[in-house]
């Protein structure tokens, strides 16, 4: 793994305000955005393409803010929304399918019980990477494959839930798909 930035580590959570704050407000927004495209979907089985971009875009946000957050990267996110090539993490988004199941968007509170048992598992399990994580970056300048990959799947896994969520897809988020690293 590249060498990190002990003293950006160090300060990683008074560094990362700005970007929570503006994060909470998309986050709030998408939400908002999220019950506004639900009724569209159960009445019409469509996805308006605004409400999808909006929300899609949000994904790609949070996502950049909780890998710089969680210590996946030093290199400092972007506030936008688009897909940003160049920065370390990327979050991929399938385009709007042309037709919801309305019947899944109309119970998607009921049938996420599962993934709102595994968002609370990982919120167990990440403020501890974290902070083994940012001990280990803080004192030798790079971070433990183990850490990082734990981070990084429950990171995966938290974007697939919101996605999921956001009503962004139908698909319920799956445990595991990321690829991990093998090297320290």
């Amino acid at each position: 793994m590249e060498r990190r930035s002990r003293s950006r580590t160090g300060f990683r959570f008074i560094l990362v305000i700005p970007w929570l704050i503006v994060a909470s407000v998309y986050l709030f927004a998408a939400y908002v955005v999220a019950f506004l495209a639900w009724f569209a979907i159960v009445f019409t089985g469509r996805h308006p393409a605004g409400l999808y971009n909006f929300n899609s875009g949000v994904l790609r946000n949070l996502g950049r803010i909780n890998a710089f957050l969680y210590l996946q990267t030093d290199e400092w996110p972007p506030f936008g929304f688009e897909e940003a090539p160049d920065y370390p993490i990327r979050v991929p988004i399938d385009p709007p399918l042309e037709r919801y199941n309305r019947w899944k968007t109309g119970f998607r509170l009921i049938l996420a019980f599962p993934v709102y048992f595994m968002l609370y598992l990982i919120a167990t399990v990440y403020p501890i990477a974290a902070v083994a994580a940012w001990f280990h970056i803080v004192f030798t300048g790079r971070n433990a494959a183990g850490t990082h990959n734990v981070l990084s799947w429950g990171l995966a896994y938290q974007l697939r839930a919101t996605a999921y969520l956001l009503l962004v897809t139908e698909t319920l988020p799956p445990i595991s798909e990321q690829q991990p690293v093998t090297s320290a």
